[in-house]
């Protein structure tokens, strides 16, 4: 059994404890020269034996995380990615920020400001002068989506918040150089990659598809430059015990998502221009398949087609190297489509698109009331709704408040029993639908009885 963190010392090996998160604190932040790491994390793993396609190669990219997070470690451009971490409360301290919303005074530790709260958190420590730390072993592990419609809502996800957050990494940089720190140009470029490369990639990958370049401008130097990236990835593919040539797969896996990481990257381009914070999207965890939005099903046929489209037409100019380029993306993009979407379930997510244009929930009727009200039977109980909301916000229920309200100022316009509350109290609750429950509670005083039955209570 692993022992108490208070009984470990400075000298405590590595290995010593069991395999958990307090290994993970006895063997890192025991230690003085540690005393400045705010955060130690171990990035998590993918479940093995996935179910689907789709499922081991997004474990894949996972999987590969956890290598690229050690070597940011090793350069000093850790980010806090939120899945399996110890923090240091003194460290959440540090970076807390106050501010008085409706009347109520709130205290974050980790801002919200855009979805990817654990990367701008990171900046927020390392302006305090805060560092963080991976550890080497894989500590977690986590179900990745089964599924396309579930991969959309994640990346999409992922894709957002990275260029909303570059101003922050530039103040956080000329903090550090105030106070004399070293700053080293492989940290800079390794945090402006981590945030920013979807953007780039993607529209990098979209003018590679879509500019009718010829072989004149084709130079054997730009393909040899990206020898060594996919080298590297292919042995880090093999030392997470995937094969070499998923390299490929995930090339087409990469190039049926380049609608999503655009669609994040226009998203944090609206934050920026509009100030309105984009909700965050969980993650799906449901049993059966989750539907995808139709565009995104139907971007990936449309990226083949218009990779078939390149492809006669540089053939029949003689255009050879760009022909073989976009051979390349029609044959993985169709692999990928095929293998990880499927042509029906494209097919259905369109459908049920479409069938969403033309249905209509159906509205209450809007008849007003005959003029002859039933009369209401003492010794029935009362069924009208209770709004729970207004009882978090006053602490009572509404029709109480509201004769309160008339017995204090009898000028005052009674409350509906289905007010709202103030935003600051139902800002936890406004995003799920509430299901009311008829409760019996004593009269305060104050109240006057309505009917026998309440006199004799």
């Amino acid at each position: 059994m692993c022992p108490p963190p208070s009984s470990c010392s400075p000298s405590t090996p590595i290995r010593c404890c069991c395999r958990s998160t307090a290994c993970v604190w006895c063997t890192c932040w025991n230690s003085r020269r540690n005393e400045r790491i705010a955060v130690t994390q171990t990035p998590y793993s993918s479940f093995r034996g996935a179910g689907t396609r789709i499922e081991r190669l997004a474990g894949a990219t996972t999987d590969i995380q956890h290598l690229l997070h050690q070597g940011m470690s090793h350069a000093g451009a850790t980010f806090w990615v939120g899945a399996n971490a110890v923090i240091r409360t003194a460290a959440l301290q540090d970076i807390a920020e106050t501010s008085w919303e409706n009347g109520v005074l709130v205290k974050r530790f980790v801002q919200d400001r855009t979805v990817i709260e654990d990367t701008e958190s990171s900046i927020d420590l390392g302006a305090h002068g805060w560092t963080l730390l991976n550890y080497p072993e894989r500590l977690s592990y986590s179900a990745t989506p089964p599924d396309f419609g579930s991969l959309v809502v994640q990346r999409r996800r992922w894709a957002n918040g990275g260029l909303l957050i570059l101003p922050k990494l530039v103040r956080e940089l000329r903090a550090r150089r105030r106070r004399g720190e070293q700053i080293r140009l492989g940290e800079v470029l390794l945090r402006l990659n981590y945030m920013a490369s979807i953007a780039w990639a993607s529209l990098g990958l979209i003018f590679l598809l879509a500019y009718p370049y010829d072989s004149r401008l084709l130079s054997p130097l730009i393909l040899l430059a990206a020898v060594p990236y996919f080298l590297t990835m292919g042995s880090d593919l093999r030392e997470c015990g995937y094969k070499f040539s998923d390299i490929f797969r995930i090339y087409g896996f990469n190039l049926i998502l380049l609608p999503v990481n655009l669609a994040g990257v226009i998203k944090s381009l609206q934050q920026a221009l509009t100030g309105e914070k984009i909700p965050f999207a969980r993650t799906p965890k449901v049993r059966n398949r989750t539907a995808a939005p139709w565009l995104y099903a139907l971007a990936p046929v449309l990226i083949v087609a218009f990779s078939l489209l390149t492809l006669w037409r540089d053939l029949a100019q003689q255009n050879w190297g760009n022909a073989a380029f976009a051979a390349f993306n029609a044959f993985w993009g169709a692999w990928a489509f095929i293998a990880y979407i499927g042509p029906w379930n494209a097919l259905v997510d369109v459908a049920l698109a479409v069938r969403g244009w033309f249905y209509v929930e159906p509205t209450k009727s809007t008849r007003r009331p005959g003029r002859r009200s039933r009369k209401t039977d003492p010794a029935a109980p009362l069924t009208e709704p209770v709004d729970w909301r207004l009882v978090l916000d006053e602490g009572t229920l509404g029709t109480w408040s509201s004769q309160r309200a008339l017995q204090t100022d009898p000028g005052a316009s009674p409350r509906r029993p289905n007010g709202s509350a103030s935003p600051a109290v139902l800002h936890p609750l406004t995003s799920h639908k509430l299901t009311y429950q008829p409760l019996s509670l004593r009269m305060p005083p104050s109240a006057e009885p309505h009917n026998a039955q309440e006199a004799a209570a």
